[in-house]
């Protein structure tokens, strides 16, 4: 995420949320995702 930030032209995330979810036959895997906004300080 930071790199993506500043590749947007800012220097701070925020407002980061975790999100995960087991999937897969028995739980086998995990989905994890991540989200945040991009700003200046």
């Amino acid at each position: 995420m930071e790199n993506e930030a500043a590749r947007l032209g800012g220097n701070a995330v925020i407002g980061v949320d975790l999100d995960y979810e087991v999937i897969g036959a028995n739980g086998s895997m995990l989905m994890v995702s991540c989200s945040g906004t991009a700003v200046v300080v």
